[in-house]
Parts: structure tokens; C-alpha cells; sequence
């Protein structure tokens, strides 16, 4: 729903209203109840229909959309370094269990 500005001709007050787009223009000011109120032209609901598409994002510019994907790829990269850390440590580290787990097992049947 999108909020209208409006102006009294009779005392000069300015406000805005959250309204309907069905809903009737508003004509008596809340401020001195006379019938001299007017709704201004505005952006209204600010909504930019574009082409032949509803969203104004659906048509980016390329330059927007190879930076988007140029940082996709350098989040897929930073996150596959990442996971190859990680499965370093985890092989090192059951390596290591294996180890300590061996050696016990010799200390339990001495």
C-alpha cells in the first residue's frame, strides 16, 4: 500500500497517508475539518516497472551482473581452500587417533 502526500488549502498542513491505491482521495483536513484538502502528485507506491518484467532488478546492467559473478566465484574459491584446510586437519588428526589408539592397545596387551 503506498503512502500519498497531502496539502490543505484552507490552513496550508502537509501530511502523509497510508492508504489504498482503491481507496477515495481523502478531502477534509484532520487539522482544521474543513473540505480543502488535496493529494499531491508523488511517487506513490515507488514501485519502477521496467520492460516488459515486474522487477526493476530483473534487468541489471552487465557491469552489476560480472561483478556479481566475479564475486561468486571468489566466495567458491575462498570456500573450497576452506573446506581442503579442514580436511587436512581432520586427515592428520584421525591419523594421529590412529596412532595414539595403537599405541595403547600395545600398552593394554604388555
Amino acid at each position: 500500500m503506498p503512502t500519498y502526500d497531502y496539502v490543505c488549502d484552507g490552513c496550508g498542513h502537509e501530511f502523509e497517508l497510508f492508504q489504498s491505491i482503491s481507496a477515495p482521495v481523502e478531502k477534509k483536513c484532520p487539522e482544521c475539518k474543513k473540505n480543502k484538502l488535496r493529494r499531491l502528485f508523488g511517487t506513490g507506491a515507488a514501485v519502477v516497472f521496467k520492460g516488459s518484467g515486474f522487477y526493476e532488478t530483473d534487468y541489471r546492467s552487465e557491469s552489476y551482473k560480472k561483478g556479481a559473478q566475479d564475486a561468486q566465484k571468489a566466495k567458491d574459491s575462498a570456500q573450497k581452500a576452506k573446506d581442503s584446510a579442514t580436511g587436512d586437519a581432520k586427515e592428520s588428526k584421525s591419523k594421529n587417533d590412529g596412532a595414539s589408539s595403537g599405541k595403547s592397545a600395545d600398552n593394554k596387551s604388555d
